[in-house]
């Protein structure tokens, strides 16, 4: 599946990986959970165990992309890069 049709399904979970000040600065996505990138090692069960799509986003993309290799190397089946927040919200919102 695409991304577009993973967020057109309504069924996924959203991982921001971007750092808290980042989130008060820029803001949120609603129902994201925020792991920075340099705990996902640490709390990679967290999203391994998920049983729904992952979207992982952060500023710009890069970092995501950094997460989803971490985490596909890792077992993870259903990881998607979102790309940066401000893209994803509106690609959420237009849905």
């Amino acid at each position: 599946m695409t991304l577009e049709e993973i967020l057109q399904s309504g069924n996924y979970q959203l991982i921001d990986v971007r750092e808290p000040m980042e989130l008060e600065m820029d803001g949120e996505i609603e129902g994201a959970v925020n792991i920075p990138l340099g705990e996902v090692e640490d709390r990679k069960e967290e999203i391994l165990n998920l049983d729904k799509p992952v979207v992982i986003f952060c500023r710009s993309g890069n970092r995501s992309g950094k997460a989803l290799d971490f985490l596909n190397h890792e077992g993870l089946k259903n990881g998607y890069n979102g790309g940066g927040w401000a893209d994803l919200k509106q690609k959420i919102e237009n849905l």
